[in-house]
């Protein structure tokens, strides 16, 4: 998947919060700029794959944060002593919907059980307004 874009999470006749609900979302696989969301409250979000990939809210991914008191987001601090090693940058090699209501990612390293859905997203907006 080169730029795609997914419409509108929620449909006609459900309750919308409009801080949760995308009115449009673009993910850069191929660039690896990485995702773009416009929210129909009118705020934007930019998320960097890096970003995302340790913001993994998969089960294991959220009991490692957890350990090691890291909020999503937050990249793995080294271990004391260790020296950083080379690690390809994180980027999916696919993304896709998950019904209407969240996003996909199948990241570079083989992982791919996370699932980033509206609310989540957005309460991880990365900007200074949100991270206030």
């Amino acid at each position: 998947m080169s730029s795609s874009e997914l419409g509108s999470g929620a449909t006609s006749g459900q309750n919308i919060d409009l801080k949760t609900d995308p009115k449009s979302v673009k993910i850069d696989v191929t660039g690896g700029t990485g995702v773009e969301i416009a929210w129909k409250d009118g705020h934007r979000s930019n998320y960097s794959f890096v970003y995302l990939r340790d913001a993994c809210p998969c089960a294991l991914c959220d009991d490692e944060r957890e350990k090691s008191n890291r909020k999503p987001g937050q990249p793995p601090a080294l271990a004391p002593g260790a020296l950083p090693m080379f690690k390809e940058k994180a980027r999916p090699s696919h993304a896709e919907p998950v019904g209407r209501y969240a996003i996909r990612f199948v990241w570079n390293d083989g992982h791919e059980l996370g699932i980033y859905s509206w609310p989540f997203l957005r309460e991880i907006c990365p900007c200074e307004t949100c991270r206030k």
